[in-house]
């Protein structure tokens, strides 16, 4: 077919058969983008179309209008064309996607599971906020902690039970027959007593310390002991400090964890780096059995062995020190009875922790 004018005269194009052609490939089109693609490829410059269009310029004067209201009409024509069957498809796709999309209301949800912060975290920032409230420091300090910060600081001797492989996990001990536990001088720490003697070996007097943190113990995970666990342990220093103010502080934050009712009784003991010692009893409602006495920690009056090996003065200064586990309070503050539910990582145990809105 000839597309263009010869000597001014009309062009050989049949406008007819370009136009049932564009409405023939519109009936097949399948979506909207193609339908969009066939219309542009119909009207665009290299079309039968738009070759006509181009070659009006170069026909006699009264040519030009007869042959440019031809084309225009054959242009009007497929964009009619294009606007029914995109009115079609547009129909069609809105029918499928209604289908396709309908929400069954009645059909139960399934339901995405939030994250929820372990109890034990909460609690701990519980245990911050209490004696950050009282004015006193939170220290921290290494997991893999030196023999002497663990130990020999705290008064313990070189063949004490608590220094022995079957209660201290020790960092790289090299054993052989030639060395002996302990080689290394490295444990995971068994406390967060390093902490206390690391603030007294770089701080003077007064101390006001408390010190939440993991400790580890060679113990078989059961239902009441875990070989990784934490540890709240508080220290002072300062003149004139006595028993009475150790129990003061105990009783204060035993009412925070437990409720206005709570309190504390000590019964005489022995620690190697307190003196005179005392394990803590808390005065505890929900007791099995009924209201009673359970214990909760340890405490007493820092020995000054300890204050002296951490370069203070004992005639100058005294101190108090108490501890207890943290994984305890959780147990009795919820009645939590078997360790598993606290380490094992299900997330629904802690989701009942945070629903409750105080936290812990």
């Amino acid at each position: 077919m000839a597309l263009s004018a010869q000597n001014g005269e009309e062009p050989e194009v049949d406008l007819s058969a370009a136009v049932a052609g564009a409405l023939q490939s519109f009936a097949q089109a399948a979506s909207l983008a193609e339908l969009k693609t066939l219309k542009n490829r119909a009207l665009d410059d290299k079309s039968v179309l738009g070759q006509a269009k181009a070659q009006i310029k170069h026909l006699v004067a009264e040519k030009r209008a007869e042959v440019g209201k031809r084309v225009g009409a054959a242009r009007k024509e497929i964009e009619a064309a294009y606007q029914k069957f995109e009115n079609e498809l547009a129909e069609a796709e809105a029918q499928r996607l209604l289908v396709e999309e309908t929400v069954d209301v009645t059909v139960p949800p399934e339901r995405a599971w939030l994250g929820a912060r372990h109890p034990l975290d909460l609690l701990i920032d519980e245990i911050t906020d209490f004696f950050v409230s009282l004015g006193w420091s939170i220290g921290q300090g290494p997991e893999i902690e030196h023999e002497w910060f663990n130990f020999d600081a705290l008064n313990l001797d070189p063949d004490h039970p608590a220094r022995q492989m079957q209660d201290t996990f020790y960092v790289d001990p090299q054993i052989n027959a030639e060395t002996q536990p302990g080689d290394s001088h490295l444990v995971m720490r068994t406390h967060t007593s390093p902490v206390q003697g690391r603030t007294m070996v770089a701080s003077q007097p007064p101390i006001y310390l408390a010190c939440p943190g993991k400790v580890f113990r060679s113990d078989e995970l059961d239902a009441t002991h875990t070989p990784v666990f934490h540890q709240v342990e508080g220290l002072a220093i300062d003149k004139g400090l006595t028993m009475a103010h150790l129990k003061g502080v105990l009783d204060e934050f035993a009412r925070a964890m437990f409720g206005p009712e709570a309190k504390t009784r000590l019964r005489p003991s022995f620690f190697p780096f307190t003196e005179p010692s005392a394990e803590m009893d808390l005065w505890f409602p929900q007791k099995k059995g009924g209201p009673g006495w359970i214990e909760w920690g340890g405490c007493g009056m820092v020995n000054p062995a300890v204050l002296t090996a951490c370069g203070i003065d004992p005639e100058e200064y005294q101190g108090f020190a108490f501890g207890m586990g943290i994984e305890r309070t959780l147990m009795l503050r919820h009645g939590i009875n078997d360790m598993h539910d606290i380490v094992e990582g299900d997330i629904r145990f802690s989701q009942q922790f945070s629903l409750t809105g105080k936290g812990c």
